[in-house]
């Protein structure tokens, strides 16, 4: 059994999931937009929301992270309700990770040696996401 973060966003999931992908190395990306939902579905689609992801999918570092674009009757709100640790046993993949992201986001704790480990750093990246970086030894 497994934990699946579920990240949502708010019309700008496919740019979040190819952002990841590309910062992370993703593979087994995948989409569903409302468009491709079948009429039974209860959705309220038109050529306004039809290409907004239903269901995305994306494997980093051997884990599953999902996505979803806000549904158009739901609200997006913002906030520190999650946050994703990345541990990785690789420094230098830390650190290639951490400076990929940094580029777009925001810095909070830079990547440095802490009691409890050789290499913690935590950043909000460019879609107002939390992420904690772990070496694990």
């Amino acid at each position: 059994m497994a934990i699946i973060a579920y990240l949502n966003f708010n019309g700008n999931c496919r740019e979040a999931m190819e952002y990841y992908r590309d910062v992370f190395n993703g593979k087994n990306f995948s989409v569903m937009t409302l468009g491709d939902m079948p009429p039974e579905g209860g959705f309220d689609i038109n050529e306004d929301n039809k290409e907004l992801i239903m269901h995305g999918y994306l494997e980093v570092f051997d884990t599953a992270i999902m996505f979803s674009d806000t549904l158009p009757h739901m609200n997006l709100i913002f906030g520190n309700n999650i946050h994703l640790n990345i541990s990785l046993n690789d420094l230098d993949d830390l650190k290639l990770v951490f400076e990929k992201m940094r580029i777009e986001g925001k810095v909070v704790v830079e990547l440095g040696e802490t009691s409890w480990t050789k290499a913690y750093g935590y950043m909000i990246d460019k879609f107002g996401i939390g992420w904690m970086f772990n070496y694990q030894e």
